[in-house]
């Protein structure tokens, strides 16, 4: 099955950025994120089957952040839910791409319900993203 048969819904989601070229090296040559159709003020991105955007926009709003487990979580952010030997592969791809993150890669609930893997790092104009794996995924709305 490929993502276009999936039963799941993809989304679209559109973000500002200040520097195209930055956004493609960072979502292309850091993420590996194929590059679709673009113009002088946008591009779009296969995010795992996901249409992704990036649109010039050099005025931004001041970021916000939240408590969560000890860390400062930025809000808004975005990200997968990846498999957990996806996830790890991919922070792998991070750190060797030289990736400052804004939280490192670690567990959340180990050992409770809903245990997860989470990071978080900020692409070169400042949108958060964030990468989970869930230790057994029928838990990723477990309450």
């Amino acid at each position: 099955m490929t993502v276009l048969d999936s039963p799941i819904p993809r989304f679209h989601l559109a973000v500002p950025v200040d520097d195209l070229a930055a956004a493609r090296r960072f979502y292309g040559d850091v993420l590996g994120l194929e590059q679709g159709r673009s113009a002088d003020t946008w591009v779009d991105w296969n995010l795992h089957g996901h249409q992704f955007v990036t649109h010039l926009a050099p005025e931004r709003a001041q970021r916000i952040h939240n408590p969560v487990d000890g860390h400062d979580v930025p809000v808004p952010h975005f990200g997968l839910v990846l498999t957990l030997e996806a996830f790890q592969g991919f922070a792998e791809r991070l750190r060797a791409a030289g990736t400052e993150f804004v939280i490192e890669p670690y567990v959340r609930f180990a050992g409770q319900k809903g245990e997860q893997w989470t990071m978080f790092l900020l692409d070169p104009a400042g949108n958060a993203l964030e990468f989970k794996a869930f230790a057994d995924d029928s838990q990723v709305f477990a309450a």
